[in-house]
């Protein structure tokens, strides 16, 4: 009878041990934290924010955007990186604080990013217009920029989101295959909002600056686009012309917006969360919202191909850095 009772007490306990882990493999068992590391209001919040939303209702658990702006990038990713890898703490971010940052201020980062940093898998890129203020600035085109900035030495003051952020690449390296044109970077830590209030105001003449973060100003008339950055012309501003249009090839970013966890989430997690955001873009809602903002939806097809994809980001950006020769200081 002894023996017959540890028997069952040992059955009892794997049942109970086998619930547990059961219960402990379910994921996601609770609402799941998006780190977004800029103010509410830019590409990168409303992103996290459709995506989220169409992820809550395939997972069945609330995803919460939390907004964690600064340095670089920095307080989001390592908040990210210090939270236990299990898949309820992710980031959403764009190329300037999960590209570029790690890039040119490594040494601004408690974490090794490229090996601290999981990518769970690219959501959207979105195309950039080069735009210029009304605000008492009459140009109307590319060539008539270039020609006030070589007439006025030091006195076009262009907008960033930042020391380092592909806004200041483009524009410093739009200047430079320009003729090297002197002009004087304005950089605000309140993200695109804070750049496009700046232009409005006329405090800044020109930016790059995304697409949907100026729709709203464009058709008020205070800042108009005078070039985009994008594989072709829009649907929505068909008289804006390409960089390549214009003359400049290569000029300008692209951007995206992707998700992170953890390096160390768990295999099974980081697929969950893949198969989850890739369905959550297919959705008609979040198709319907993120082709609104002109944003092109391009989801990675595996997270192996999501961290080949961001190996190669980095290493594109190792590279045009020297040339652009951006410094971190501000």
């Amino acid at each position: 009878m002894r023996r017959i009772g540890l028997t069952l007490a040992a059955l009892a306990a794997l049942a109970v041990g086998t619930a547990a882990a059961s219960a402990q493999d379910k994921f996601p068992s609770k609402p799941v934290k998006m780190l977004v590391p800029y103010a509410p209001g830019g590409a990168t919040d409303i992103v996290a924010r459709i995506v989220g939303e169409q992820m809550r209702q395939i997972l069945g658990q609330s995803f919460v955007v939390e907004n964690k702006p600064g340095a670089f990038g920095i307080i989001a990713i390592e908040a990210m990186v210090r939270a236990r890898p299990a898949g309820y703490t992710l980031q959403v971010g764009n190329v300037s604080t999960n590209a570029i940052t790690p890039v040119i201020v490594p040494e601004k980062m408690k974490i090794n990013y490229e090996r601290d940093v999981a990518p769970v898998t690219n959501l959207i890129d979105v195309p950039a217009f080069l735009v210029v203020t009304t605000t008492n600035f009459a140009i109307k085109d590319v060539k008539e920029l270039i020609d006030y900035a070589e007439k006025n030495p030091g006195k076009l003051r262009y907008g960033t989101v930042g020391v380092g952020s592909y806004p200041h690449y483009d524009f410093a390296y739009f200047a430079k295959r320009a003729g090297d044109l002197d002009a004087v970077a304005i950089h605000n830590k309140a993200g695109a909002s804070g750049v496009i209030n700046d232009m409005v105001t006329g405090d800044t003449q020109a930016a790059f600056l995304n697409v949907a973060s100026t729709a709203a100003q464009i058709r008020a008339g205070k800042i108009k686009p005078i070039a985009i950055v994008n594989h072709r012309r829009l649907p929505d501003y068909p008289d804006v012309p390409t960089m390549q249009e214009v003359g400049f090839a290569g000029v300008g970013t692209i951007a995206w917006n992707a998700m992170f966890a953890p390096a160390g989430t768990p295999r099974a997690v980081l697929d969950t969360l893949h198969k989850a955001a890739t369905e959550a873009l297919a959705a008609p809602a979040a198709k319907e919202a993120l082709t609104k903002q002109n944003f092109n939806i391009v989801p990675s097809k595996s997270t192996d191909e999501a961290k080949t994809w961001l190996a190669g980001e980095i290493a594109a950006w190792k590279k045009i850095t020297p040339e652009v020769k951006i410094e971190a200081a501000e």
